[in-house]
């Protein structure tokens, strides 16, 4: 028995006579080309959109668009990478027509134009709902972390700095000390102090460096500082030493299609579900909108102005009394009666509202029992000798309703991992962008936008077909 074999290489063979041929009806790159070609590029802020009379012509920004989502779809996202496939790849040749723009023009068309990007990702998203992949009835809301263009040694806070300078102070008195020794002995230690004295120097320098930094987090009122990328900021919930983005995505629940992104440089969420949930429904056109996102969410104010947009916010309330930590009543065990403005505690007492203060700009009312001191649950409840005081913002009604929202709907809680984790898994893991190659937080916005549009794309392939979105351009 002998191997599978091939033919020869100096076999005669007859190719197709157009480049056409070789590309099937069903192929992706027929739908990026068509999509692309209905493009208004000028309106969506690209720029070259109409070349100069004078001068060495441009390349379309249409074509290099073309170069873009089709990297982003097949995993090749740096210039470098993309030239390359543009001379050997025949989708690629079929698709930019057997153009072979050089690394830096590629390179530099994703800078300069990051920010019409966002505009191609939006006109998909209306795409897509005109053509029912979106019910923009409901959204999940979720976060992750996205690797930066930073090593975690190029990244401080005060408190690291201050470690350092302690560090260097520490090394520079065993070096004086050694170079005050190396002074004393023969002429081959004399050697050594010139050494020792390189190493002094360096140290310095490397002191005042700290120094400087220091300095401008103080001027500054930042946390830390990044040298590489200067948006970048080291996260909790991360590698250790790991510099990232905080990366937001708003997913619909009928396909699980991103219809709205934003890239952060804030390592929590509690301040981003108003800003992403009322940017959906703008874009969506949507009167009213369903958004359910994860407890790291919530945040009274955020909740309230959700509420007051006309946005019905599903996020489960975390649990942060320090009464509960320690095995005590926490709030939670105590009812609120709205007919007599009081609370309920364990014991059936009823807490009467006290006195109103203000702090950090929210009205706050205090309720709490006399009768505190005589009961049998007392050890149970509180540490204080004298009572329990519950303390209730002026707006907890609408914190209330949420609650009692989240408890009546389980359904759509368990709904959301299936909804906002999916599209982090695909563009993490199957379409390996765990990290980003841009610097700075409006290049870097840029480049998520082609993720999650690349994302969309194959995301709406996947249901509909080449065929049906083509024609659906057409």
């Amino acid at each position: 028995m002998s191997y599978v074999e091939g033919e020869s290489r100096e076999q005669r063979v007859l190719f197709p006579e157009a480049l056409d041929d070789y590309i099937s009806e069903d192929n992706m790159v027929r739908f990026i080309d068509a999509f692309v070609d209905g493009l208004e590029m000028e309106d969506l802020g690209f720029d070259r959109t109409a070349p100069k009379e004078t001068g060495r012509p441009p390349y379309d920004p249409k074509d290099l668009l073309k170069l873009y989502i089709y990297g982003y779809l097949n995993r090749i996202r740096t210039g470098r990478t993309l030239e390359r496939e543009c001379q050997r790849n025949v989708e690629l040749m079929w698709l930019m027509r057997k153009l072979r723009p050089d690394f830096k023009t590629i390179a530099d068309f994703r800078k300069d134009n990051r920010k019409a990007f966002r505009g191609v990702f939006r006109q998909f998203v209306l795409l897509c709902k005109g053509l029912g992949l979106v019910a923009g009835e409901l959204v999940a809301v979720d976060g992750s972390k996205f690797k930066a263009v930073n090593s975690g040694q190029r990244n401080f806070g005060a408190k690291k700095l201050e470690k350092r300078l302690k560090e260097i102070d520490e090394k520079l008195e065993r070096y004086l000390d050694a170079m005050e020794r190396a002074d004393k002995q023969d002429k081959q230690a004399e050697m050594s102090a010139a050494e020792l004295k390189e190493k002094i120097e360096k140290l310095k320098e490397r002191k005042g460096r700290y120094e400087e930094l220091l300095k401008e987090l103080k001027v500054s009122g930042e946390r830390q500082v990044s040298l590489t990328d200067s948006d970048s900021r080291a996260m909790a919930l991360t590698p250790k030493g790991e510099v990232s983005y905080n990366v937001q995505t708003a997913v619909d629940r009928k396909h699980h299609l991103i219809v709205e992104q934003d890239v952060t440089n804030e390592g929590l969420d509690n301040h981003q579900l108003l800003m992403m949930a009322q940017s959906t429904k703008e874009m969506l056109g949507q009167t009213e909108l369903q958004v359910v996102a994860d407890m790291g969410y919530y945040n009274h104010e955020e909740l309230k102005q959700c509420e007051e947009a006309g946005i019905t916010a599903y996020v489960s309330k975390p649990i942060v009394s320090k009464n509960t930590a320690r095995g005590l009543f926490g709030k939670e065990k105590f009812v609120y009666e709205a007919d007599g403005d009081c609370y309920r505690c364990p014991a059936g007492e009823r807490l009467d509202f006290r006195f109103e203060s203000e702090e950090d700009g929210k009205k706050f009312r205090y309720y709490w029992t006399k009768a505190c001191p005589g009961c049998a649950l007392k050890t149970k409840c509180t540490t204080d000798p004298r009572f329990h005081r519950i303390k209730r913002w002026e707006h907890e009604a609408i914190l209330e309703r949420i609650e009692q929202r989240v408890r009546t709907n389980a359904v759509i809680m368990k709904l959301r991992k299936q909804m906002v984790e999916h599209p982090f898994g695909t563009i993490k893991f199957w379409n390996d962008q765990r990290h980003f190659l841009m610097k700075g937080l409006e290049k870097v916005k840029g480049e998520f936008s082609l993720s999650t549009l690349a994302y969309n794309i194959k995301r709406a392939v996947n249901v509909l077909g080449v065929k049906a979105l083509v024609a659906a351009l057409a």
